[in-house]
């Protein structure tokens, strides 16, 4: 028979997992030998919170990440065509969302074998919880353009969409770049949108400020520097 692949999430930052992980999530983990990881090292790091007790480096560990091409997923895949449960890590959050763990599991699929999803944190869903924005459309761009004039432009379409779709926008920044991105916002979308800012969700810092842009304009701004945030973007009825 061939084994399963587990897709396990990983804490958004710093905390004690029994928190953030339900208790079975992090049982099972603890009996998985195979893994693919993005980053060896942070990944050993992290699965040695799951159980002090084990042998890290007897762990088996392939990495997958931006840069993996797809010639090289099959031999990922072969510990479970051998029958071994295999697990799979991105550096935060959910495997396949927004990460490259994504053409793995299509592949697994393809394959015939069993993929199972489990429960924890998701930076993307918790920021669409707390905006107070559309749940019912909504859609997760990733990073937006670097560039002063087309990162305009794209703003400005994405609230477009919001307003004409009734449809909430979500996206991410590099987190010393996060003030510029709320900078941009400003300038290029109206007063009445809405903005909402969710940083380390999950940790014991989080902060989330949801407000209109004039809001935004007129009261101190969070810290965010270099803090991982999501950014939701609302114009809808």
């Amino acid at each position: 028979m061939k084994g399963t692949l587990y897709l396990v999430p990983a804490p958004l930052g710093e905390g004690p997992l029994e928190a953030i992980l339900p208790h079975d999530v992090r049982t099972l983990a603890n009996r998985i030998d195979h893994w693919v990881v993005e980053n060896a090292k942070t990944a050993r790091r992290f699965l040695k919170l799951y159980g002090p007790e084990r042998v890290i480096a007897e762990l088996k560990m392939m990495e997958l990440n931006e840069h993996s091409k797809e010639s090289e997923l099959a031999a990922l895949l072969a510990p479970l065509e051998a029958g071994h449960d295999v697990g799979v890590i991105s550096e935060a959050g959910c495997p396949g969302v927004a990460d490259p763990g994504a053409n793995l599991v299509r592949l697994a699929h393809r394959r015939g074998i069993r993929v199972v999803p489990l429960v924890g944190p998701s930076s993307i869903l918790l920021a669409l919880m707390a905006a107070g924005a559309s749940g019912q459309r909504f859609r997760f761009h990733g990073y937006l353009p670097v560039e002063a004039g087309p990162r305009q432009e794209r703003l400005r379409e994405l609230e477009r969409d919001s307003s004409r779709l009734n449809e909430a926008q979500l996206f991410i920044e590099t987190p010393y770049r996060n003030d510029a991105m709320v900078d941009a916002i400003l300038q290029a979308c109206k007063p009445a949108t809405q903005l909402t800012v969710a940083r380390d969700l999950s940790c014991s810092d989080e902060l989330i400020v949801s407000q209109t842009l004039s809001n935004w304009k007129s009261q101190t701004r969070p810290d965010l520097k270099k803090r991982p945030a999501m950014f939701v973007l609302y114009a809808g009825r």
